[in-house]
C-alpha cells in the first residue's frame, strides 16, 4: 500500500507538472565543466550558492538523468557525477579505484552519444576521447575549485551555455536507453499490476534523519537468508522500473520539503495528500505543531473542527475538503536501509478529527507558564525528559508511537505515562504538560469509569473519588504552610508529594498533624479559609486513608492537585489584580 500510494502521488505531481519525468531527477550539482566544439575544457564554474542564513552554500539544483544507484561495484551516471568519474580525480587514496571509475563513465558515454551528430554530444565524445587523468590536476582550470571538487561535489557538462537537459538530442538519447531497460524476465509489478522486467535495484532515499548520506533503501534484498524460490535482489517482490522511479521520486521530494517533513524522535514523518494540494500539508503540520505564523490559535481550532465535523474549510485561500485522501508515512534509519515505523491512511477529516479529539484530550487548565493554547506534540515529549541531564532527547520509539496513537486516536503509549510518572517523582513538579499528560492517558485507558469524573480540564468540586480529593487536600494543606511561613523554600511538597499518592494512609496523618501548627499561626480570616477547606475535603473521605495507590490512582491524586493548585493561583492572581483599585478608590 505504501508504493501504491506514493506512486499515485507522483502521478497526482506529474499532472501538475511538478516533478522530474521517468528517468529524470533533480540533482545537487557544484560545479559545470565548460567544454568548447572540440571537447577541450575551457572553465569550472561555480554553480553553488549562500542559504538563507548565509553560513554555508547550497548546490544547484539542475533536472538531470537519474542517478544510478551505487553498492560495492562502479557504475557511472550519465551526463554527471563526482570527479572521479568524469575526471579521474582520486580524492580517496585510490587512483586505481579513479581510474577504473573514468573508463566506466567514457564507455557509457561514448556509447551513447558517439552514434549522434550534434555539437554538444561531439563535444562530450571529444572531452572523453583526449582527456588525460594523469595530468589533469596540473590544467589551471582547477585553480579555485580543485580541493572541493576532490570532495566528491557534484559536476555536470556545460556546452554552450546550456546544461544537458535542454538539449532535445541528449535528452532522447538518455531516455532511450533508460527506457530500454536491461531486458530479462517480465513478471507482474506488485504496484500496477502489470507484467514488466523487474527493477533489481531501487534507487536511493535521501534525507531521512539519521540514514546514510549517500541514502537508503526502502526496498531492499541481499542476502540469502531473504531470496524465496531462488530469486534475487529484489526479485522477491518484483517491482517495475517505473514503479520504482515514481515511489522513490515522490518519496524524495517529501523528503526534501523541509516545510512539509517534521521528525519525531529518530521518526521522520512526512504526508500528502491524494490530490498533492500542498495546502493539506500545510495545514496538518500547523495542526501538529499548534499553529504557525500562518494561522492563529484560534483560526486553527475553527478549520480543525469544521473538517471534524465534515464541513469544508477555507486554508490559506484553498478549500480542504474532508474526505479527500490523506496519508502520513514515518521512516525511521536501519543501517543502509528504512524502517516504516507507522503509515497511515485516512480522510483528512479524519485525521482532523483524531487531532482535536487529542488536543481535547490533554487540554487542562494553564498554569502561569503556559504560552500555548494547545500544547504541542514536541513539548509534551519535553515533559518525560530530565532537562538538565546531556541527553534531552525523548525517547525515540516512544515519540513515534505518540504519535501513531494520536493519529489513529488510539491509547497512548504506556511509556509515556511511565516516563511522566518518572520525572514527576523525581522533580515533584506537575506541569501543564504532564497534568494534561496523565488526564488524556487515563481518558484512553479501557476500564477508567471509577475514576473518569475526575480527568476534566479544570478543578472538579463535586467528584468523591478519593484519589483527586486526597490530591485536592494535598494542595490546600501546601497552601496553608506557604500562608503559615511566608518565603518559604521547602514545602511539604519537596519531602512527602510522591509518598502521599503512594502511601496516604502512611503520610496524610501526619501532614494533618501540620496542618494544625500551621493553623495556630494565622490570623482569624486566613484561619478561617483553610480549616473550611479542610474539612470539607476532610468530609469527602468516606472511609479510611488507603493503604496504597496504585499507578493510575497516584496519577489522579496528582491531577487533583493539580486543579487545586490553579484554583488557589488563580484566586491570587484575582486579589492581585482587584488591590491597586482599591487604592484609587
Amino acid at each position: 500500500m505504501i508504493l501504491q500510494a506514493l506512486t499515485a502521488y507522483y502521478e497526482a505531481l506529474a499532472k501538475k507538472d511538478g516533478i522530474a519525468r521517468p528517468g529524470w531527477g533533480a540533482v545537487q550539482v557544484a560545479f559545470a565543466l565548460e567544454l568548447d566544439g572540440e571537447g577541450r575544457l575551457t572553465r569550472v564554474i561555480p554553480l553553488s550558492s549562500p542559504t538563507a542564513d548565509g553560513k554555508k552554500l547550497e548546490p544547484q539544483r539542475i533536472i538531470l538523468p537519474a542517478p544510478v544507484k551505487r553498492t560495492v561495484g562502479v557504475a557511472s551516471n550519465f551526463l554527471w557525477d563526482n570527479s572521479a568519474y568524469l575526471l579521474g580525480f582520486d580524492g580517496k587514496g585510490r587512483p586505481e579505484r579513479a581510474k577504473e571509475c573514468f573508463e566506466k563513465a567514457r564507455e557509457l558515454h561514448l556509447s551513447l552519444l558517439s552514434p549522434l551528430d550534434e555539437p554538444y554530444a561531439k563535444a562530450i565524445c571529444r572531452f572523453f576521447a583526449r582527456w588525460a587523468p594523469e595530468a589533469a590536476e596540473e590544467n589551471g582550470v582547477f585553480a579555485d575549485s580543485l580541493t572541493e571538487i576532490k570532495k566528491g561535489a557534484n559536476l555536470v557538462f556545460l556546452f554552450d551555455g546550456r546544461f544537458p537537459d535542454e538539449d532535445g538530442a541528449l535528452c532522447r538519447a538518455w531516455q532511450s536507453y533508460y527506457d530500454g531497460g536491461s531486458g530479462g524476465e517480465t513478471l507482474r509489478c506488485l504496484v500496477t499490476g502489470e507484467k514488466a522486467v523487474p527493477e533489481k535495484i531501487h534507487p536511493a532515499i535521501k534525507k531521512v534523519w539519521g540514514a546514510q548520506s549517500s541514502g537508503a533503501a526502502l526496498v531492499s534484498f541481499n542476502a540469502d537468508a531473504f531470496r524465496s524460490y531462488g530469486k534475487e535482489q529484489n526479485l522477491n517482490a518484483p517491482v517495475s522500473k517505473y514503479a520504482a522511479f515514481a515511489y522513490t521520486t515522490a518519496l524524495n521530494a517529501l523528503l526534501a520539503d523541509g516545510d512539509h517533513e517534521l521528525r519525531f524522535g529518530d521518526t521522520t514523518v512526512v504526508f500528502w495528500a491524494e490530490d498533492a494540494e500542498p495546502a493539506y500539508q500545510s495545514a496538518f503540520a500547523a495542526f501538529l505543531n499548534g499553529g504557525g505564523d500562518a494561522i492563529t490559535a484560534s483560526e486553527l481550532k475553527g478549520c480543525m473542527k469544521a473538517l471534524a465535523r465534515g464541513e469544508p474549510h477555507d486554508f490559506g485561500g484553498v478549500p480542504l475538503r474532508p474526505k479527500n485522501r490523506f496519508y502520513v508515512l514515518g521512516l525511521a534509519p536501519n543501517a543502509a536501509r528504512l524502517s516504516v515505523r507507522f503509515f497511515l491512511q485516512n480522510s483528512f477529516g479524519k485525521f482532523a478529527s483524531n487531532l482535536q479529539r487529542h488536543y481535547d484530550d490533554i487540554a487542562v487548565v494553564g498554569d502561569n507558564r503556559s504560552k500555548w493554547d494547545a500544547v504541542p506534540l514536541w513539548a509534551l515529549m519535553r515533559e518525560t525528559v530530565n532537562q538538565n541531564s546531556r541527553n534531552k532527547s525523548a525517547s525515540p520509539q516512544m515519540a513515534g508511537d505518540m504519535l501513531r496513537s494520536i493519529l489513529s486516536g488510539s491509547a497512548y503509549p504506556a511509556t509515556l505515562y511511565q516516563q511522566t510518572q518518572l520525572r514527576v517523582r523525581a522533580e515533584h513538579e506537575i506541569t501543564r504538560g504532564r497534568a494534561g499528560i496523565i488526564k488524556a492517558y487515563l481518558l484512553r485507558l479501557q476500564n477508567n469509569q471509577k475514576y473518569r469524573e475526575a480527568l476534566t480540564v479544570e478543578l472538579n468540586e463535586q467528584t468523591y473519588y478519593q484519589p483527586y480529593v486526597l490530591g485536592r487536600l494535598f494542595s490546600v494543606l501546601e497552601g496553608l504552610q506557604q500562608a503559615a511561613n511566608p518565603g518559604i523554600n521547602t514545602t511539604i511538597k519537596d519531602k512527602y508529594f510522591t509518598s502521599a499518592g503512594a502511601t496516604p494512609s502512611i503520610v496524610f496523618p501526619t501532614l494533618l498533624n501540620l496542618a494544625e501548627k500551621h493553623l495556630r499561626k494565622l490570623d482569624g480570616g486566613k484561619r478561617v479559609y483553610f480549616s473550611k477547606q479542610i474539612t470539607e475535603l476532610t468530609g469527602r473521605i468516606t472511609e479510611s486513608y488507603p493503604a496504597h495507590h496504585n499507578l493510575y490512582d497516584q496519577g489522579v491524586f496528582q491531577l487533583g492537585y493539580y486543579h487545586q493548585t490553579q484554583k488557589r493561583f488563580e484566586k491570587k492572581e484575582k486579589t492581585a489584580a482587584a488591590e491597586p483599585m482599591k487604592e484609587e478608590n
